[in-house]
């Protein structure tokens, strides 16, 4: 093989990744899959698609040996191939936030009311729920909490937050988060807290972006 072939050879191989990136519905199923392993079913239902295109979208990512796959009777359960796919997904929305516009103006409308962001950096969160200044309030589904969560987090999990209101402090502030920067579940939260008098926040940092920047995470 000459040197030309070879580099090409290369190079397909990693395109392969890219074309299996190519998609917004699948840089969602990966967001998913990096909260933990789901059946296909629920892959589609969380990202608003049917059975079958899901079916599609995995096999794709599959091929790029992206994702894995098992199967757990009738079900086929996927899970990412690794934790450095879950941060290759932060890293590429990190590169797409610095040198696209058009993804800043749309972060500018999430953060439209900045006295609902947290107000302070990752390691002086994590400072402040140890001493127990701050509730780190996690509003993902208990199954995802279980996989990984924030050090010191609480899971309330948003389908159950109004019938459980009163397990949580008022006289402390909660900062509330879910799967990431693109997760609504944190803001649906934080509405619902401040309607009952509750002192809330939330953080656009979700287990993958705590993963990327070196801090711990919880397990079980």
């Amino acid at each position: 093989m000459d040197n030309r072939t070879l580099k090409d050879l290369l190079y397909e191989q990693v395109a392969r990744v890219g074309k299996a990136l190519a998609s917004p519905k699948r840089l969602e199923i990966l967001e998913m899959l990096a909260q933990g392993e789901k059946a296909v079913e629920s892959v589609g239902a969380e990202v608003a698609i049917d059975v079958k295109l899901a079916s599609a979208h995995l096999k794709a990512l599959k091929e790029a040996r992206l994702v894995q796959v098992r199967r757990d009777g009738k079900r086929m359960i996927y899970r990412l191939s690794g934790t450095d796919v879950a941060q290759l997904g932060v890293t590429l929305r990190q590169v797409a936030e610095e040198h696209l516009v058009e993804l800043r103006l749309a972060l500018q409308q999430m953060m439209a009311e900045p006295e609902r962001l947290a107000q302070v950096g990752r390691k002086e969160l994590l400072a402040q729920a140890k001493r127990g200044e701050v509730i780190v309030l996690d509003v993902r589904p208990p199954q995802e909490f279980d996989t990984a969560h924030l050090p010191y987090a609480r899971s309330v999990p948003l389908s159950e937050l109004a019938h459980r209101l009163a397990e949580l402090p008022r006289d402390v502030e909660i900062v509330a988060y879910c799967r990431g920067p693109f997760c609504l579940m944190s803001d649906e939260a934080v509405k619902l807290l401040r309607e009952h008098g509750y002192q809330a926040r939330k953080t656009f940092d979700g287990v993958n972006e705590w993963q990327a920047a070196g801090l711990p995470v919880k397990r079980g």
